[in-house]
């Protein structure tokens, strides 16, 4: 198994341990240490990618499990903030949506060979939701912070409606001689 591929895994192991220290107590700073958890299993992503397409170390395996540990970190945290009331189910469902949407869009073009490659308005919604999870798990007391927060869902759920319109209409062409 190669590097690459360590580190995907690494950061599906990480998803219970963060998920643990936000449940485990509700001292601040054991929640900063889950946010820290989620920051590095976040950070695998980028490197894990960056190390496959540099050293050529691209495999099936990557190919699979790379989105789906991102898809299971983000939304072990979204649905733990819906649960504890940081955010509402209906943004939660729309980002999830998305990915539901733009995971079974690239099952039916890697069927027919094509591989389908990331937009960049699906890196801005990757990246804006990420420090939305990161700024509001941390609950920071600072003052207009709930403002921020909620700059940073909506900025969030905008991107997330956008790059999945973007990413849909871009590649209805997958679609042709299936319907």
């Amino acid at each position: 198994m190669n590097l690459a591929n360590r580190l995907t895994i690494l950061r599906i192991l990480l998803i219970p341990v963060f998920l643990i220290l936000l449940y485990v107590s509700e001292d601040p700073i054991i929640r900063y240490v889950a946010v820290f958890v989620f920051v590095i299993a976040s950070l695998t992503d980028l490197l894990d990618g960056h190390i496959a397409r540099s050293r050529n170390l691209i495999t099936d395996f990557g190919k699979f499990m790379d989105p789906l540990a991102d898809k299971l970190l983000v939304t072990a945290a979204l649905i733990y903030m819906v649960e504890v009331g940081q955010i509402a189910a209906w943004i939660i469902i729309i980002i999830i949506s998305r990915e539901f949407v733009i995971s079974g869009l690239r099952l039916v073009a890697a069927a027919k060979g094509i591989v389908l490659a990331a937009s960049w308005w699906g890196k801005l919604k990757t990246a804006t939701t990420m420090v939305m999870i990161i700024v509001v798990l941390l609950e920071l007391p600072f003052v207009f912070m709930d403002s921020v927060e909620w700059v940073l869902i909506a900025a969030s759920t905008i991107f997330t409606v956008i790059s999945g319109t973007d990413y849909v209409l871009k590649n209805l062409d997958v679609f042709k001689g299936s319907m």
